[in-house]
């Protein structure tokens, strides 16, 4: 009975310390049984296939050349019409998921919410696990050179990722919520999509660049901030980040270009959170922001339904 006791804690122990752990395991491929494929195709030049890894407790997919949908449908009865595309970020490298999809779908849904989270092809990665590892703790590559070098010369910036392969699953995403909104419950006229980290980048890229996608709200939560060229037509924006996430760096750019478009927005900038913090972390001033995007989205109608909707 005692070896089985202290068999038990040390069991609990390693879970709890995994949990907390920024290491990579290995993790088997979780059943994803109402996932429907979008049928945008694969990924050039993709030769592993999708896996998964556990990191800071949470699943991740990584080489993902297949794009999916995942509906989380309120309960009977509880349906309010709105619906929300759910985009995981991962530095469009891996997939967070847990932490930045299905619990926010869930929470979502627990509000009357129809969510949908998108599995959206990634970049590829290297295959092995442990090639991985170490493509992910390589240094950083320096930026190039500057061809002006003069003191008022703009810094070069990162160099920017194709995005029109995502573009693309999240426009067939908004396609299928389209033509299954009967089906759901959906309010075609309240469709919004938020975003975290990369998710966040995605958010906004098929704001700013969807010719097909006609969003009623956005959430680019922890996204990039600088300046961007609003469309005329662009949505509502509610707008998180934390003063200590690394993408924060004291930018206002995107909320301004917002305010400047005369398009409403709202921003929340937190005292902590840091980045990646979901629906929250433990003793954060971030933790929230989801109670003030319902209220924001209550606030402006989104979530009341219309006469003869």
């Amino acid at each position: 009975m005692a070896s089985r006791l202290i068999l038990a804690i040390l069991l609990v122990s390693s879970a709890t310390a995994m949990a907390q752990d920024g290491t990579i395991y290995p993790l088997k491929a979780p059943a994803e049984p109402n996932s429907i494929p979008l049928g945008t195709g694969g990924v050039n030049g993709q030769k592993a296939p999708e896996t998964w890894f556990r990191q800071w407790g949470d699943p991740m997919a990584r080489n993902v050349s297949t794009a999916t949908l995942t509906p989380f449908l309120p309960a009977p009865g509880k349906a309010n019409g709105t619906a929300v595309i759910v985009a995981p970020g991962g530095g469009f490298r891996w997939l967070s998921m847990d932490n930045e999809g299905w619990e926010v779908a869930k929470a979502l849904s627990e509000k009357g919410i129809a969510a949908f989270v998108l599995k959206y092809r990634l970049h590829p990665t290297p295959e092995s696990l442990d090639d991985f590892k170490a493509w992910m703790n390589r240094p950083p590559a320096a930026p190039a050179a500057p061809s002006d070098t003069s003191p008022s010369a703009t810094p070069p910036g990162m160099p920017q990722l194709d995005l029109s392969t995502q573009l693309a699953d999240a426009e067939a995403a908004y396609a299928l919520i389209l033509k299954r909104a009967k089906e759901w419950g959906v309010d075609t006229d309240r469709i919004g999509m938020i975003g975290f980290s990369a998710g966040a980048g995605l958010t906004m890229h098929a704001t700013l660049n969807s010719k097909t996608m006609k969003l009623a709200f956005i959430g680019p939560i922890y996204g990039g901030m600088g300046p961007v060229e609003v469309p005329k037509n662009a949505p509502p924006m509610f707008n998180v980040i934390a003063t200590d996430d690394f993408l924060f760096r004291g930018q206002f750019g995107v909320v301004d270009s917002w305010y400047k478009a005369g398009i409403p927005v709202e921003f929340h900038l937190y005292q902590n959170g840091g980045h990646g913090f979901g629906l929250g972390n433990p003793d954060r001033t971030s933790n929230r922001w989801f109670d003030a995007f319902m209220h924001w989205l209550e606030v402006n109608k989104f979530l009341k339904n219309e006469p003869n909707k």
